[in-house]
């Protein structure tokens, strides 16, 4: 079995396990379970991927309740927390979820499969561990994000997950400045409960901001009405060169 099969048998056990005597049943009822993530691509900007339906309603609040369980932000100053290294149970798990959801995409697409296509390249996909670092923003009404792209401490393929509040995320070209004195943003639209995956030229040659002033949050010509946002972001560390 050449590598290429090898990774497509991983991608096949990680979506719905081990082979079975109605192996090609499971497979076609999980390629219509993957139809149910909305992966989608953004037109323009290579490597960004966005799942829509990554969470469910109830998965999300099981999680916040499980994130202000621990006692994170009883500070009322603080909005960040952040974590190296092992990482908590139900930060594994959500990691489990999203390998899992990357491996429905590519099953979605199985006739295209290939070790360039899909959220992550399989050599990401299948690192161990896939990420061991984790921040977790809180961000009131009118609170986002300078424009930035993640520090090169940190490897290739980068996870964020959104929940409460929708917002918008507007990417712009870090090597190329404005057109006609107009910087050329791309606004991406982050529903709750969805997953962002950046890889390639979108982690290393894109900005990424929310700007949540009056004005900024705007998608389909109305203004969005703003809530509190969680975000947890999930990324690996460079290996240490000694």
């Amino acid at each position: 079995m050449g590598e290429m099969d090898h990774m497509q048998q991983c991608a096949l056990r990680e979506a719905f396990g081990e082979s079975s005597d109605d192996g090609n049943e499971s497979i076609s009822s999980s390629i219509k379970e993957a139809e149910l993530y909305g992966w989608e691509t953004v037109p323009g900007i290579d490597g960004l991927w966005l799942c829509r339906n990554f969470l469910s309603e109830t998965d999300e609040n099981l999680h916040l309740s499980t994130i202000h369980g621990e006692g994170l932000f009883t500070n009322g100053s603080h909005n960040q927390a952040m974590r190296f290294g092992d990482l908590p149970g139900w930060a594994t798990n959500l990691t489990g979820l999203i390998r899992k959801a990357i491996c429905f995409c590519a099953l979605e697409n199985k006739d295209q499969l290939a070790e360039e296509f899909g959220p992550l390249s399989f050599d990401l996909l299948w690192r161990e561990p896939l990420f061991d670092q984790l921040i977790v923003n809180v961000y009131q009404p009118g609170e986002g994000i300078c424009a930035h792209i993640d520090l090169m401490r940190f490897e290739d393929g980068i996870a964020i997950v959104s929940m409460e509040s929708e917002c918008v995320m507007h990417f712009s070209r870090a090597d190329k400045g404005s057109e006609d004195g107009f910087e050329v943003r791309v606004p991406i639209l982050l529903n709750p409960g969805s997953l962002l995956v950046l890889s390639g030229e979108a982690r290393y040659l894109w900005k990424h901001e929310i700007n949540r002033q009056t004005g900024f949050q705007m998608w389909n010509e109305k203004e969005i009405a703003q809530k509190r946002r969680t975000s947890i972001t999930l990324r690996k560390l460079c290996a240490s060169k000694e």
